[in-house]
């Protein structure tokens, strides 16, 4: 297994993550793994992504992992819509390196990332199948609340909004949620594969969720609630071993 730091520049920021080789004959079937909007400050010890990335790795996938903006070592602030100029920027990245086969691009993505994703994907044919865990249908927790401040406020403490002077318009930022709801795009995933899982006691996004988008997708479509799993999908054995799975069947390595 290879490693290689990438820095792209986004919007003038400079957006960091990791890409992950394995051995064999390239190009090789590619993720790009999309982590959720953080509830708290990291835990330094949380290897996290980087071990879920070695682990799919390991299956013969080259792996991406990068940080959002406003998040781990990339620079900026926590904006949904900056976060899909992100996600498109990697995709351009990983679109143009020759170990990357273009024919199996595949996103992974957790909660606020699995709801990027999906909203991408509908734009980007790039995308040749979508995994979205834990995803909401929308984000009526972030536009609904009635001290919209509040939200700021959190997301100020806990580091994922840095700058004293953002967002410029409370109403502009929160819109940003409203209009990437996942709802209003999970049908332009097909005739592109779609697996959606979601934990039984997710106790962050409610199952209902993941049934809606479901029902809303077009075909080929998976649905799989994972019994007594919560929010915290990607450290979950069973709900992993499904996903990597799934991917192994809809973009199986060339061995």
């Amino acid at each position: 297994m290879r490693t290689r730091v990438v820095a792209l520049e986004v919007d003038g920021l400079n957006i960091i993550g990791r890409l992950y080789l394995p051995s064999g004959d390239m190009p090789y079937p590619t993720v790009c793994v999309c982590h959720g909007i953080p509830a708290k400050i990291p835990d330094p010890s949380d290897r996290g992504y980087a071990a879920l990335a070695e682990q799919i790795c390991r299956h013969g996938f080259a792996v991406l992992i990068f940080n959002f903006r406003g998040t781990g070592d990339s620079g900026g602030n926590l904006d949904i819509l900056g976060w899909t100029r992100d996600l498109k920027a990697m995709i351009d990245y990983l679109w143009a390196l020759p170990e990357v086969d273009r024919s199996r691009l595949s996103l992974l993505g957790f909660s606020g990332g699995a709801a990027v994703s999906i909203y991408v994907a509908s734009q980007d044919n790039r995308v040749s199948s979508v995994v979205a865990c834990a995803c909401p249908a929308e984000f009526t927790f972030f536009t609904k609340v009635d001290e919209p401040q509040s939200i700021i406020d959190h997301f100020r403490s806990i580091g994922a909004i840095r700058d004293n002077d953002f967002p410029r318009s409370t109403r502009e930022w929160l819109g940003g949620f409203e209009l990437v709801s996942p709802i209003n795009y999970v049908a332009g995933i097909s005739p592109r594969p779609l697996l959606l899982v979601h934990g039984s006691q997710d106790e962050t996004i409610k199952v209902s969720d993941a049934h809606r988008l479901y029902a809303r997708a077009g075909e080929p479509k998976q649905l799989v609630i994972v019994d007594g799993a919560g929010h915290r999908l990607r450290q979950n054995d069973e709900a992993m071993t499904v996903v990597l799975d799934w991917l192994k069947f809809h973009t199986p390595p060339r061995f």
